[in-house]
């Protein structure tokens, strides 16, 4: 199964279409967004994705009533639990517990934005992904992530 993942889209449009537009040309089969949608128009971009999504509310997510709802439920509340794949994922938005995360043992991979900064590491069995920004306000780089739960492999794109 090949996933989609997104953080810090901060209603960055352009760059937001650009993302679901590589999703979209990859055919991924779900998308995971880590937080920072920041207004629910932005998501009306999401219903151009040909496969579901879930994420979570990052810091920046204001009304987070209207993005629950407009999201049809699909963004929640973090940490954010999920099984894909038969591999056991945890969402969260920011970083500061994700090495307790993959220390825990109890999650295949461990997904989060807030840093804006890409990584993609292994912690003992654990895949950590950041998929960096997708705005790119803050370091001028719009960057997504692409994971197959199958090979356990998973790359940083630049938008």
């Amino acid at each position: 199964m090949l996933i989609g993942i997104l953080a810090d889209t901060h209603d960055n449009q352009p760059m937001t279409e650009k993302a679901i537009d590589l999703f979209n040309s990859k055919n991924i089969e779900h998308m995971i967004h880590a937080g920072d949608i920041t207004s629910p128009f932005t998501l009306k971009l999401f219903g151009k994705l040909k496969c579901g999504y879930t994420g979570i509310f990052g810091n920046n997510d204001g009304d987070r009533v209207l993005l629950h709802k407009r999201s049809e439920g699909n963004i929640k509340t973090p940490p954010l639990a999920l099984t894909l794949d038969e591999k056991k994922i945890i969402v969260v938005h920011e970083h500061h517990t994700v090495n307790a995360l993959a220390d825990s043992g109890h999650f295949d991979v461990v997904i989060f934005g807030h840093t804006h900064e890409p990584l993609v590491k292994m912690v003992n069995k654990t895949l950590l992904i950041n998929p960096g920004e997708v705005c790119g306000w803050l370091y001028g780089k719009p960057t997504a992530a692409l994971l197959d739960l199958k090979t356990m492999k998973a790359e940083v794109i630049e938008l």
